[in-house]
């Protein structure tokens, strides 16, 4: 294993450890959420250049349209679940209730 997978791993495995750890405010999750998908976007923007290959290098831009999407709407909810509920602490959120 080279260093610069060694790199990409450890930056998604920290990120998942983050996730999986830190979850008391909504924006510390999205914020783990989005470091994980950065890693996984590098790791996608390299894979193609190490192996020569062109026909995989529209992954990359397809990851990185996701993740814009993914963060709008985790924006869009971290502004809505503040101005109904008055914070973003997750213990305040009950998904059972409307």
């Amino acid at each position: 294993m080279s260093a610069l997978h060694l790199s990409f791993y450890s930056a998604f495995t920290l990120s998942s450890l983050g996730l999986a750890f830190h979850r008391t405010h909504l924006i510390s999750a999205l914020l783990c959420l989005e470091s994980m998908m950065l890693s996984m976007y590098v790791a996608l923007a390299m894979w193609p250049i190490q192996t020569q290959t062109t026909s995989s290098m529209l992954l990359p831009i397809l990851m990185l349209t996701f993740s814009a999407c993914e963060a709008g709407t985790g924006l869009a909810l971290l502004v809505a679940s503040t101005r109904t509920h008055g914070s973003d602490h997750l213990h305040n959120f009950n998904l059972l209730q409307c």
